[in-house]
């Protein structure tokens, strides 16, 4: 074969990076990577002068304020170039009079009659000029006057901005423009925004200027001003010179530091916004948006009158999710209404099971969830419009927001404590905003209002609860109808079949589902066929995989924290959003998107008579139009897209012709007629009529025989169905229980209760695993990307969502369709099946979906792993690359292009380095048993290469090396012989050590001397099977060895959170990565992602966030168990997710800087070749190696049952493991020369040479397929474009973790007497700021490597500090040393809390009650194994989460305290938030409660009892834990409880998780029964 050198080594682009920059817009879309997919988080406070007093030194405290969360925002690749900041003022009146008149000769008009503005505009002075005279013309005929354009005076050398950001820096004018005659100040401001708004529109959208995207007008207002760019915090004050003007003063300031996932610069995306700095993400952007373009065509307001259309599109194009919200948010208060309210709209809290809220703010929030859904996601949002300055918080307090109150009438509000200086004696108060809560300043009134006080006046603004009473219709209102009948046994199955239902179906779906009220649990990972590559006729659902979170915003926990969750919606025509009336809220309430065959039938019967019910005459004039989604079977293929056309046309004229619901019905299928599948329907017509804006004017409802699951029913309502019907699931239910597969007591109503229950747990916890907590968030959010759909299917029904390799279009979907229809209605009876097909999606069936992993390809694997044989692994790879691979994956449609001189083998590198990359999957000891994990880890020690532990910990013995007996020894050297002749004498010492510890969400067994013992820490944020959720291991697993490696109890249940309770955001994981790194300075630091669309430019975030190494998962992949829905439709091939990866890691520059590593169903050589291509350099086996030691895919894991003893904790079964380590090293070192031969035939040494260089792969002609004739691979094959020739495309250099500058340098050299062999005690004094982050850590690890896992006597080492501590404070802190903290703490206190004594009380001169304060921030002690923590004050959100061993007293706590504790004790001698131990299934808690029946109500009652505190030795505990608090802290609540101990003690609550007390009376029991024994 011809063979022709490398023309791609250098791909260079400099031109596609410097036309962006010149031109103010990001890179367009090349490849993989799409700039839509950019996220951020972000610090953000504010400081204010509740009086509204003018002052400099606002300005300047805001500065520092600004200086101070450096490390909440980044910079890239140039440390001089930020992600962004800036800062918002009140309009500083004497300095803009002083330069309007200076400068422009202009004398302006009073205060509140002019505007003026930042205005960034193009570099080009012929477009700046273009611009301009487009502004005039606005302002000339808005009727208003123009004073002047001013050249601000900027400085960017002086402010050290670096080369990036200086190329796309725009020009800096200011606009002053003054109200015209008879204008007062508010219809001025209104016209402002008018300017402003068409003035975007016609330059950044309509214009053809080059530079069109530099125009961007920060801010235009009579009020405020805002200063901001693509800078780091420190960049701001010396860029504007304005800023630094004497006379520059202002009585608030409010400020943001970005951290974006991308190092594109964007001067326009830095904050503030208009009216708002945002911390945080909104999760249901793309629904949110949609659905405000749709409400533009019932909008009306006297207000706007003509103006009204010159503000669309509202929500504007090149924005980022904050600038979108900040759009919408806008829009309501210019509207009339005030930017409290309009936040509350569109921030509501958790109302719907709020069981303390008042109910005239109940019917306040649900009035308007009638009106608009909320924007969903973590957020703490710092909001001003002048008068007002507040800040809200995410309705599960997901971002942290503390203030201080001041006794000089400061008002400090901020992400951390101590980012501005002031004197202990002058602090007011320190508080904290609550979940769901507003904190509000009032400059006029010169008093902070407080969220309850502010919502209730709101709220009593209007009689919504009357409103609601008067207009909202619910399902009780409905018609009385008679149950539709049901089908014959025979109708019944070919309709069954006609809509793709299978025996697995029944068997591993809908039954289940019933029996189990919940989501069916699979395990094993999805090895089937990618829908794009079957050869089945699959579903339309099946080409769509969910998205999830990861970094930039947490999943959220729908069972535990169901108190934030709700499915309940308002459907049918809204009202005018800019309007405030009675009727707004006639809309139809429904609880549950499931309605039952009896609901739709009387929805149906509306004829807009208003005589249905004889209870209630609310629906009024509403009528509903049934819409038939079949079309007819003679048409063929070519009849579903007119068909689809129609039905969207008989929508649109439904509106016309006045009807309020639609349904979209598929009953009519028969032998005829075929149907369209509903998700296409439902999409289509969605789109359409939000093409049109006329979405929000009639409901949308499905009945579907098609629907039957959890991923169908998200699917549907992701694309906008209000709510489904699925008749035949219900049907197929029925049958069942008449053939008995289903009990007799299963009756109709049971069945569908049952069912319904399911798909809400399931459908909650699809919710949950994006961040999103409401339905109405979801509708229409299209968290979705599509695998395998062509662009015409994708336009029309499912628009915005990503389908990045193309595929099939309305042919094969109609073809698929024809199919299943087929084998329903056979057009000769002699081929009707009397029986549902069985096509083996779940499990593998000889003619039915091709599998990866079959019993030839396990039986193959086996007999090469066990043989040492290359032949028999030969035949093993040519099996799995011609057929599996191909069928199943999209790297089967690849083959090799060599287009380089092939090379002799010899002069590749060796096997026994590559291998040296290969790791195994993070299986941890309890979900695989003790011989499985410890045999996988001794064969990769024997490697070089690495073994994970998983997220269960590591049993310390397995630290020490050991020796095998010698036969085993002479096998392994027998083994290694054959591929490393010269390492294979090696002695016999062997290690069961695994290289990775892993810390995941629950943090079992994550001690200090876990993370010492580890040469890479890997933080787990998305597992590939099931993306987005954590996981549970039943009490039955967890026996005594495993109990004590997770430092738990055995026979209980453990819980793993779905999100790190310390990675809310990609600023946390920064944090987490940082923390991780002082607590073992020598490993390296790797976090786990999972492939899905634009995990990418996650990935360049975590890069910036310092991590050494990133893997990227494949959802192929996984050995846990998990949700089938998770399973099958969560997660991307890891092809897309490591091209796509790597093409943005090098266009950031950053991919020199870490190691990539990917996995999924990885199984030979030619499989890791092109993950290098891709851009992988280490590569990850899991299945694979467990199939080698034994397991033969039974998928049984999550029952116990393994029958080789791999996948279980039975001791019995566990006798039947029969692998060896040798059959794992055989396996790799095959592997490793597979890989060898093809780099030689392809031209590269090394593996290092041969990352990236996608130019080796091609299309593979030979690959001819009915569906898969429509895929486009182009854009993973795109090669990485760099944006200067230095950009390195593999792991070169060395993160800069910044160690060099934490405080415990200065620990660790000043405690070296008591890190001798003999230690000596030390009393250390140090003033902490909030930038000494995770002080003790480093020293703690210190400790840990010189005396081991005992650490120090208790006082050796005492430290004490003064001030605000940064964030994880005492992280992982080890036996023998107390840090004293007189001051407050930031986040994460005492995280992971190792044996050590952390104390926190204020300072002495402080003038509050500290038990009415906040004193520690969010996620203290979380994770803590064991060690004491007492803390004088209250703590803020999530307190002592995943507690194991710790104890602790603290005088107040936050929502969801103690939640996921397995051990430990923990003292509250004050009031608790709602959730308080929700998922608690060990410790126990003991809580004055002056309230006993509140504390019940706010109690998560689910895993505990609530007690009296009698027994003689919880007495006893208590007391010690409270004599301990007051004398460490000076507590006089402690010591008053102590004064009054018989009076008190009553009052206390004992909190016992129900498990734990069970376990501990099993062992109390056992152990007795030993004593007598002996």
């Amino acid at each position: 074969m011809a063979r022709t050198p490398n023309q791609n080594d250098d791909n260079v682009d400099e031109k596609y990076f410097q036309d962006a920059l010149r031109n103010g817009r990001l890179p367009a879309k090349r490849g993989l990577y799409d700039p839509q997919f950019e996220h951020e988080n972000c610090g953000v406070g504010f400081i204010a002068h509740i009086k509204g007093k003018r002052s400099r030194q606002i300005v300047d405290d805001a500065d520092r304020m600004l200086q101070r969360m450096e490390h909440r925002g980044a910079c890239g690749c140039e440390e001089n170039t930020g992600d962004g900041a800036g800062m918002l003022t009140a309009l500083p009146y004497e300095q803009l009079e002083r330069v309007a008149k200076e400068d422009l000769g202009a004398v302006l008009p009073a205060r509140g009659l002019y505007g003026a503005g930042v205005v960034f505009m193009p570099n080009d002075e012929t477009e700046r000029e273009q611009s301009r005279r487009i502004v005039n013309d606005i302002i000339e005929a808005q009727g208003q006057k123009l004073v002047g354009w001013r050249v601000l005076p900027v400085d960017p050398d002086a402010a050290d901005v670096g080369p990036t950001a200086r190329a796309c820096m725009p020009h800096f004018e200011q606009l002053f423009i003054a109200a015209a005659d008879g204008l007062d100040s508010d219809a001025f401001e209104r016209q402002l925004f008018v300017i402003r708004k068409q003035a975007s529109r016609d330059i950044r959208v309509r214009s053809d200027m080059d530079q069109r995207l530099m125009f961007y007008v920060c801010s235009l207002s009579t009020k405020v001003i805002i200063w901001k760019g693509m800078l780091r915090s420190m960049q701001v004050m010396p860029l504007f010179k304005d800023l630094q003007d004497p006379e520059y003063k202002s009585h608030l300031a409010m400020v943001h530091s970005r951290f974006s996932t991308n190092t594109f610069p964007s001067w326009d995306r830095a904050q503030p916004c208009r009216f708002m700095a945002h911390n945080g993400e909104i999760n249901t952007l793309r629904g949110n948006s949609n659905w405000m373009f749709a409400r533009q065509g019932v909008m009306e307001s006297e207000l706007w009158g003509g103006d009204l259309r010159k503000l669309c599109p509202i929500i504007e194009p090149e924005c980022s999710d904050s600038g979108n919200f900040d759009n919408a948010l806008e829009m309501l208060y210019h509207s009339g209404r005030t930017l409290q309210e309009s936040v509350m709209m569109m921030i509501p809290e958790a109302w719907q099971n709020h069981h303390s809220m008042t109910e005239d703010k109940r019917a306040f929030y649900e009035y308007y969830s009638a009106l608009q859904e909320p924007w969903d996601g973590p957020a703490s949002i710092s909001f001003t419009d002048g008068r007002y300055i507040g800040a809200i918080l995410d309705r599960n307090g997901l971002r942290p927001s503390r203030y201080y109150v001041t006794h000089d009438d400061r008002v400090i509000m901020a992400s951390e404590v101590g980012v501005v200086d002031v004197a202990p004696k002058d602090v007011k108060s320190k508080g904290r905003l609550q979940p769901g809560r507003m904190f509000l300043v009032d400059f006029e009134q010169g008093r902070i209002i407080a969220d309850e006080e502010l919502k209730t006046s709101v709220a009593a603004k209007r009689p919504y609860k009357q409103w609601l009473q008067n207009q909202s219709i619910h399902l009780d209102d409905l018609p009385r109808v008679d149950t539709p009948d049901h089908f014959s046994s025979d109708d019944l199955l070919k309709r069954m079949q006609a809509f793709g239902y299978t025996t697995e179906t029944l068997q591993f779906m809908l039954m289940p589902m019933l029996r189990e009220k919940r989501d069916p649990i699979g395990s094993m990972g999805n090895d089937a066929a990618l829908a794009v590559l079957s050869d089945q006729a699959r579903m339309t659902y099946d080409y769509f995989k969910q998205l999830f979170a990861q970094v930039t915003n947490p999943a959220v926990d729908s069972i535990r924290e169901d108190i934030i969750m709700s499915l309940e919606c308002y459907i049918g025509p809204e009202g005018n959003l800019l309007d405030t009336t009675e009727e707004q809220c006639h809309r139809l309430c429904i609880p549950h998107p499931i309605l039952t065959n009896t609901e739709l039938a009387a929805i149906e019967t509306l004829d807009g008579s208003g005589n249905h019910n004889e209870s209630s005459d609310k629906w009024g004039s509403w009528k509903t139009k049934t819409i038939d989604t079949t079309y007819a079977r003679s048409e063929g293929a070519a009849g579903l897209r007119p068909a689809i056309e129609r039905v969207c046309q008989e929508a649109t004229q439904a509106i016309e012709d006045g009807y309020s619901l639609i349904v979209l019905s598929d009953r009519e299928t028969s032998a005829e007629r075929v149907p369209i599948s509903a998700l296409l329907a439902t999409g289509a017509v969605h789109h359409a009529l939000v093409r049109q804006e006329l979405r929000t004017r009639i409901g949308v409802l499905v009945e579907s025989g098609e629907a039957r699951e959890v991923h169908h029913f998200c699917l549907l309502s992701g694309y906008g169905a209000d709510a489904i019907n699925p008749y035949l699931a219900f049907e197929s239910l029925y049958q069942a229980r008449e053939d008995g597969l289903l009990e007799a007591t299963y009756t109709d109503d049971k069945i569908v209760s049952s069912f319904r229950k399911a798909v809400a747990k399931g459908m909650l916890k699809v919710m949950g695993k994006m961040g999103i907590s409401t339905l109405a968030s979801y509708k229409g959010a299209q968290i979705f990307e599509a695998v395998g759909l062509n662009a015409e299917v994708v336009d029309e029904c499912f628009a915005g969502t990503a389908s990045r390799i193309a595929g099939v279009g309305f042919d094969v979907l109609a073809e698929e369709g024809i199919r299943r229809h087929e084998i329903g209605f056979p057009t000769r009876d002699t081929n009707a099946l009397p029986v549902l097909p069985n096509d083996g999606q779940f499990h593998w069936r000889k003619e039915g979906e091709a599998h990866a992993w079959n019993p030839y390809s396990i039986a193959a694997i086996q007999t090469a792993a066990r043989t040492g044989s290359k032949n028999a692994y030969a035949d093993f790879a040519k099996l799995v690359n011609e057929h599996n691979t191909r069928s199943c994956f999209l790297r089967g449609l690849l083959k090799f292009k060599f287009y380089r001189e092939a090379v002799p083998l010899e002069e590749v590198e060796s096997a026994k380095n590559i291998v040296k990359r290969f790791c195994t999957g993070a299986m941890s000891y309890g979900s695989i048993s003790a011989e499985a994990h410890e045999t996988l880890a001794v064969a990769m020690n024997v490697l070089g290469g690495k073994s994970n532990t998983g997220e269960g910990g590591e049993d310390p013995k397995r630290f020490e090396s050991y020796a095998r007996p010698d036969d085993e020894h002479k096998y392994m050297v027998d083994t290694v012989r054959q591929f490393d002749p010269e390492n294979a004498d090696a002695p016999n010492e062997y290690s069961k050590r695994s290289c990775i510890k892993q810390v995941a969400s629950g943090r079992f067994g994550v001690t200090s001397w876990y993370l010492t013992n580890a040469d890479e820490l890997q933080i787990k944020v998305a597992q590939g099977a099931k993306p987005g959720e954590g996981g549970e291991l039943p009490g039955y697993k967890v026996d005594k060895i495993i109990a004590a490696t997770r430092l738990s109890t055995p026979g209980v249940g453990l819980i793993s959170p779905p999100p790190h309770h310390d990675i809310y955001s990609i600023e946390d994981l920064a944090q987490l990565i940082f923390d991780l790194k002082n607590s073992n300075p020598r490993a390296a630091i790797s976090v786990k992602l999972v492939s899905e669309v634009g995990v990418g430019t996650i990935a360049a975030g975590v890069a910036k966030g310092h991590a050494d190494k990133i893997l990227i998962s494949g959802t192929d992949g996984g050995t846990g168990a998990s949700p089938l829905t998770s399973i099958k439709h969560a997660g991307l091939p890891w092809e897309l997710g490591i091209a796509e990866t790597h093409q943005v890691l090098v266009m950031n520059d950053l991919r020199s800087r870490v190691r990539l590593e990917t996995d999924g169903q990885i199984k030979t050589g030619r499989d890791v070749v092109m993950a290098a291509l891709l851009g992988a350099e280490e590569f990850g086996f899991a299945t694979a190696p467990l199939i080698t030691l034994g397991c033969i895919m039974m998928r049984k894991c999550h029952l116990n049952t393994c029958p080789v003893g791999i996948a279980t904790q039975d001791p019995e079964l566990r006798k039947k493991f029969k692998g060896k380590p040798e059959h794992v090293v055989n396996y790799l070192f095959m592997v490793a020369e597979d890989t060898r031969q093809i780099m030689a035939e392809l031209g590269f040494r090394t593996i290092n040479e041969m990352v990236g260089h996608v130019e080796a792969l091609e299309i593979d002609d030979a690959v001819t397929h009915w569906k898969a004739k429509g895929i486009d691979l182009t854009p993973i094959l795109t090669t990485a474009v760099k944006p200067h020739a230095r950009v390195g495309t593999f792991c070169q250099i060395e993160q800069k973790h910044g160690l060099e500058d934490v405080l415990d340098n200065v620990l660790i050299e000043e405690c070296q007497p008591a890190l001798k062999e003999n230690p000596e005690k030390v009393e250390l004094d140090f003033d902490l700021v909030n930038t000494d982050r995770a002080f003790g850590t480093w020293l703690s690890n210190e400790v840990s490597r010189a005396h081991g896992p005992a650490g120090l006597p208790d006082g050796t080492i005492h430290i004490n500090a003064n001030g605000s501590a940064g964030q994880s404070v005492g992280a992982w802190l080890v036996p023998g040393i107390t840090i004293e903290l007189e001051g407050d703490a930031n986040d994460y206190a005492g995280k992971g809390l190792s044996g050590g004594r952390l104390i926190i009380y204020p300072p002495k001169k402080s003038t509050f009650k500290p038990e009415e304060n906040i004193i520690i921030g969010n996620v203290a002690l979380y994770g803590a194994t064991t060690g004491e923590a007492f803390f004088r004050g209250m703590s803020a959100e999530r307190f002592c989460v995943r507690n194991s061993g710790a104890r602790a007293v603290i005088e107040g706590v936050g929502d969801h305290a103690l939640e996921y504790m397995t051990g430990g004790r923990v003292v509250v001698l004050g009031p608790t938030g709602r959730n308080f131990a929700a998922g608690m299934s060990g410790g126990i808690a003991y809580v004055l409660a002056k309230d006993k029946e509140e504390f019940r109500l706010n109690c998560n009652l689910g895993l505990v009892e609530l007690e009296e505190v009698e027994a003689d030795e919880d007495i006893a505990e208590l007391k010690e834990l409270i004599e301990k608090h007051a004398n460490y802290t000076g507590s006089t609540v402690a010591s008053g409880i102590l004064d009054n101990w018989t009076e008190t003690l009553p009052k206390f609550i004992k909190v016992m998780p129900r498990d734990y007390k069970r376990a501990l009376a099993e062992l109390a029991a056992e152990l007795a029964a030993e004593t007598v024994k002996a």
